[in-house]
């Protein structure tokens, strides 16, 4: 993706987290971003586009940087763990895109044009926690592993909907998902992991 786009989207995920789906115009779109609306229309067609971009891109940003984890068991346990607990920090960027994405996931109730991305991003998610547990522990089944991943992915926008309201911590909320995450799955917390670490002490 051009750094142009990213801008688009991130300035499309600001707007969105600031006024909320229905807030959101194009032209106050490309002011954040910086460029023109017509920019937004060659690139996206309509709102629409936008929005269905938007929720894709929000969608990439936890597990951006997960090439750079090495194959070995410890670091397969600590991508599994952190692809989850990741989605809730004391951090400006992940807080915009929680916002964001419990936005759009909200309002594809009244906006059925968001229900097929939405829906599309949220079965890429579940699959790719899913794989995951499987690499993370070559004992689970792939069936098995599915159901694990939704259950803690709806865990996980349950207590991030807590976190965003301000009804709990950032760190009791990761201590619960930890607790989930360990009840769940047989994998051990690694000993990489840092922030996963003490947090249910």
């Amino acid at each position: 993706m051009s750094e142009k786009l990213a801008k688009i989207l991130t300035a499309a995920t600001t707007c969105i987290a600031r006024n909320g789906v229905r807030g959101m115009r194009v032209n106050d779109v490309a002011a954040e971003a910086g460029v023109s609306p017509g920019l937004l229309y060659y690139h996206f067609t309509d709102r629409a586009g936008l929005l269905a971009a938007t929720l894709d891109h929000i969608n990439k940003q936890v597990s951006k940087d997960d090439a750079v984890l090495s194959a070995d068991a410890g670091d397969r346990t600590r991508r599994f763990r952190h692809l989850l607990l990741d989605e809730i920090r004391d951090n400006a960027d992940v807080r915009r895109n929680s916002v964001a994405w419990n936005e759009l996931r909200a309002c594809s109730i009244f906006e059925k044009e968001l229900a097929e991305p939405l829906s599309r991003t949220t079965a890429e998610w579940n699959r790719e926690i899913a794989q995951a547990i499987v690499d993370a522990n070559g004992n689970t089944s792939d069936d098995e592993a599915a159901v694990t991943a939704e259950i803690l992915t709806s865990l996980v926008e349950g207590i991030s909907g807590r976190w965003l309201s301000g009804f709990i911590t950032a760190d009791h909320a990761r201590s619960l998902l930890t607790t989930a995450i360990d009840s769940l799955t047989a994998v051990a917390p690694a000993s990489t992991d840092h922030a996963a670490q003490g947090l249910s002490k």
